[in-house]
């Protein structure tokens, strides 16, 4: 499809990409969502922690919602989504990574940009589980990125009650994602994420010191140096080249059959220009892309003091009607 019109704009008091990113991952509060949590096994043996909340309709649709990097179910952005998905009608399922849930998993592999076999156990567990009829993806940053991979690594294999996707601020290139991210304006970005990231890191080596050391950390600026030495090796890449070649979601975004909406704005601080994939949305009739102004990353703030995100009208009514 040809790239949709975006009628978007943040509120003038959130007047560049920086503001619309910060104030709502760190300021938003979100009442009224209550989780039910439940624990699965992974076939290697790890866990992973769900958190269901119903809606009050009985029309058997989900929504499954996959956090960011370093997010979990409990993120504003996701208890938002869940708030509006459930008062549309529908339950949902936010699922948290392995080791955002509160607890370590129990191996030393745990997450990454291209890690769609948990996904795929999770929809699949749903499935089994619930007689849902209808099932429907939502995705933001690292969750976007994973949930497109799903859709378009093999599209064959997804299951015929997927209905339609909806993915906001997603590094769909992450070799030149990373390197964005590296500029000097992102330093407090990278400085809590690789904080982050030692936390769990230091739990990990006090579990398994055999395996991994955090000596000369502090020395790590940039996801490249912190994907050289931890994640590529860990999940089995040769280095972080290699990590972001196979794990990039653009590459895979023509095969996508089912309607997919992406939303990623043109001032989102953490997104290059390789991340607007304008060629591959014209090429396939499934693929929707959405380019705002507006929205920084994971914000789309429409009005503040009411709570009011664009992202979650969008999703919403990108399931409900037949609207592009």
């Amino acid at each position: 499809m040809p790239v949709v019109k975006s009628s978007y704009r943040a509120p003038f008091y959130f007047f560049n990409g920086h503001i619309q990113t910060i104030i709502p991952g760190l300021f938003r509060e979100v009442s009224g969502v209550m989780y039910q949590r439940e624990r699965i096994t992974t076939p290697d043996g790890d866990f992973l922690d769900l958190d269901w909340s119903e809606s009050k309709s009985k029309n058997q649709k989900l929504v499954i919602l996959s956090h960011g990097l370093e997010g979990d179910a409990s993120r504003p952005y996701i208890k938002g989504m869940v708030k509006e998905m459930n008062l549309a009608g529908f339950d949902t399922l936010a699922w948290n990574f392995r080791s955002c849930s509160g607890e370590p998993n129990k191996l030393l592999q745990s997450y990454h940009m291209g890690a769609t076999d948990d996904l795929e156990l999770v929809v699949q567990y749903a499935l089994q589980t619930n007689q849902y009829q209808d099932l429907y993806l939502i995705g933001f940053s690292m969750g976007g990125n994973i949930t497109l991979n799903y859709l378009g690594q093999r599209p064959e294999q997804v299951p015929t009650q997927v209905k339609k996707a909806a993915v906001f601020s997603v590094p769909c290139h992450i070799n030149s994602a990373s390197r964005k991210m590296a500029q000097l304006e992102n330093r407090i970005y990278m400085q809590r994420f690789l904080k982050s990231l030692r936390h769990k890191l230091a739990a990990k080596e006090s579990l398994m010191p055999a395996t991994m050391t955090l000596e000369n950390y502090h020395h790590l600026r940039t996801f490249p140096e912190f994907d050289d030495r931890y994640t590529a090796p860990i999940h089995g890449f040769k280095d972080a080249h290699e990590y972001y070649t196979k794990c990039s979601s653009k590459q895979y975004l023509s095969n996508i059959s089912i309607p997919t909406l992406l939303v990623n704005a043109q001032n989102d601080p953490f997104l290059s220009p390789e991340c607007f994939p304008v060629v591959e949305a014209e090429a396939n009739p499934f693929l929707y892309l959405e380019m705002p102004k507006d929205g920084g990353h994971v914000g789309f703030v429409e009005n503040y003091r009411q709570n009011q995100y664009y992202s979650e009208r969008r999703a919403v009514e990108f399931f409900t009607k037949n609207l592009v």
